[in-house]
């Protein structure tokens, strides 16, 4: 027993996303799509450890 409550939150949650018109940026979707999106800075550069931005110490 127990899943009621849990079934009925997900059909709710399933509810809205189907019925609830949600904002979206068509031209940016459109943009990121074709490839035409400014390069941003990768979020892995800011991490010293991650692969290829190791600086061992001297």
């Amino acid at each position: 027993m127990g899943r009621g409550r849990a079934k009925a939150k997900q059909t709710k949650v399933a509810r809205d996303l189907k019925y609830n018109s949600q904002e979206m940026d068509l031209d940016r979707l459109t943009k990121e799509l074709h490839g035409d999106v400014p390069n941003q800075q990768n979020q892995d550069d800011d991490d010293p450890f991650a692969e290829g931005n190791y600086i061992p110490r001297a």
